[in-house]
């Protein structure tokens, strides 16, 4: 497509708050997953530690 400005680039038509909206929400969905996998494999080899020093005693 060809745009005029930029204007007319974000606003996509009319369309601009559905096409924008559901890129931001997709970015916020992939950052929490991101974030609640690393604390998942963080509490994992908390665990992992705890349970190792349980069998060496």
């Amino acid at each position: 497509m060809n745009w005029a400005s930029w204007d007319a680039f974000w606003a996509m038509g009319g369309y601009g708050l559905y096409v924008w909206g559901s890129y931001a929400a997709v970015v916020v969905g992939v950052g929490l997953e991101i974030f609640l996998l690393r604390r998942s494999h963080a509490n994992l080899i908390k665990r992992l530690k705890r349970m190792q020093t349980w069998e060496k005693q």
